[in-house]
């Protein structure tokens, strides 16, 4: 595995077991404290998170086949989508700050765009 490739796939794995823990502390310790729509809400943002952690990894299998410039593209779509998305959802469901939510959607956009680089550049490099 090339580098690059390497650091999408260890992203990746930091970014799964950051989520399976905060996936436990809202579990565990925010289940009291939260309403149950903001415990849903933090629970989104816990699943995205664990989606795109393996978007992740894929980047970074998919980077041993495509070039580093490209894939890199991808890589910093789910990281980028990662912490506006999921991270302006744990913000704010722990501070209460409701216009964080405002920055959500570009997170998702982020997503979009990952998922879309991705399935074009395999599609793109098995089709020459």
């Amino acid at each position: 595995m090339t580098s690059p490739a390497r650091l999408w796939f260890v992203l990746g794995c930091a970014s799964a077991a950051l989520g399976v823990a905060a996936g436990a502390f809202g579990a565990h310790g925010l289940k009291s404290i939260l309403s149950p729509a903001m415990l849903t809400t933090f629970e989104t943002a816990v699943r995205y998170q664990m989606y795109h952690a393996f978007g992740l990894i894929v980047t970074g299998w998919a980077g041993g086949f495509i070039p580093a410039s490209k894939i890199k593209l991808v890589g910093w779509c789910f990281v980028g989508g990662t912490v506006l998305f999921s991270g302006s959802l744990y913000l704010l469901t722990l501070t209460g700050i409701l216009w964080l939510g405002a920055i959500t959607p570009l997170g998702g956009i982020a997503f979009i765009a990952g998922w879309i680089m991705l399935g074009y550049f395999i599609y793109k490099n098995h089709s020459q």
